[in-house]
């Protein structure tokens, strides 16, 4: 294989699925910044030691270098920034950090620009860490700007409580990063959520394996 330096690109962005391929290598899926969603093949990541093997693992979020083949890319080297590594050590916030990968996954494509859904999926992902915020509450704004970025979120029904409609209209005006800072009462939070539940239920058209999980 050639690898000529006008093959190689670096893109930002985070691994939102890995699998094998073959013995000893892996097939992971990125979503970037630059490239949309695309599907890179690692060589030896399998193997014991191998210095792609956490790189390359879900919710790895950093610089990837990749070679441009005919077909595919591979890639060359990763500098990643954050292993999200508390999705390790709690199983129920790793539960809704995958809920966040498959909703990603589910809403990007290759060469489309999807720099917002890469945006939120990253404070999503780091606004689980926070212990101030509930995973519920988390996990209904994420579902609420994801399809809002989307182009599908539907008016918020009449027969719902003012603090909801003033939280929907603070994420759908909000930039992704600011999205998350704000708190609700414990009855209008309840009210939000439940309200995400029904907008998501009615707006996927997948049935995400992450939530057999949750729910």
């Amino acid at each position: 294989m050639n690898n000529n330096s006008d093959n190689l690109i670096t893109v930002t962005g985070m691994v939102i699925k890995q699998e094998p391929s073959d013995e000893y290598d892996k097939r992971i899926v990125l979503l970037t910044k630059e490239k949309g969603k695309i599907t890179a093949f690692v060589k030896g990541a399998r193997r014991q030691n191998s210095a792609y093997g956490a790189a390359t693992n879900p919710f790895a979020f950093g610089k990837f270098t990749l070679y441009v083949g005919r077909n595919s890319y591979s890639l060359r080297e990763a500098v990643i920034d954050n292993y999200f590594e508390g999705m390790r050590d709690n199983i129920q916030m790793a539960f809704y950090g995958m809920y966040f990968l498959e909703i990603a996954d589910y809403y990007t494509r290759e060469n489309n620009d999807d720099a917002d859904m890469l945006r939120l999926l990253f404070q999503g992902v780091r606004t689980l860490e926070n212990p101030m915020l509930s995973f519920e509450f988390v996990r209904a704004v994420f579902e609420i700007k994801s399809i809002q970025i989307n182009g599908e979120l539907p008016p918020v029904a009449d027969h719902y409580a003012n603090g909801v409609k003033k939280a929907v209209c603070f994420i759908t005006e909000s930039p992704v990063n600011k999205v998350f800072s704000f708190k609700l009462s414990e009855d209008s939070e309840k009210e939000l959520i439940a309200y995400a539940k029904d907008i998501a239920s009615k707006t996927y058209d997948k049935k995400f394996t992450s939530l057999d999980l949750l729910d």
